[in-house]
């Protein structure tokens, strides 16, 4: 569920960070995306996402939480609270809308979702782009 919906965005308009360690939700979430026209980074770990955000930040994260290396609440602590792209937090956390909002995140799809749901969410999370 992802609080505070926006107009939706055309297609090809985003860059999308998906962040998880999981190399085949990673891969699967980054190629569908791509399909709908997404810009799509992709990190394993926070680390990685916070690497990924220094070098082209993204408009939206997709965000799991339990990851090695650096977990997906220690790499939204790692962000503050200001300037930072709105975060979707994809988890199998029965607490998942709790854990959410500890991070402070716009919204939340347990897994396993729908596809239709992903992409629901992150046409609302994007704010329109004017040319």
């Amino acid at each position: 569920m992802v609080s505070e919906p926006s107009a939706q965005r055309k297609q090809g308009v985003g860059r999308v960070l998906v962040v998880d360690d999981d190399p085949d939700i990673l891969d699967a979430l980054g190629e569908i995306l791509e399909l709908e026209g997404y810009e799509v980074q992709r990190a394993r770990n926070g680390r990685e996402a916070l690497q990924q955000l220094a070098h082209a930040p993204p408009d939206l994260v997709l965000l799991d939480l339990m990851m090695p290396v650096m977990d997906g609440w220690e790499f939204a602590r790692s962000l503050g609270p200001g300037g930072r792209p709105p975060i979707i937090v994809l988890s199998a956390d029965r607490n998942v809308s709790a854990r959410a909002r500890e991070i402070g995140a716009l919204g939340w799809l347990a897994k396993p979702f729908e596809l239709g749901e992903l992409l629901a969410a992150v046409r609302r999370a994007l704010p329109p782009r004017t040319s």
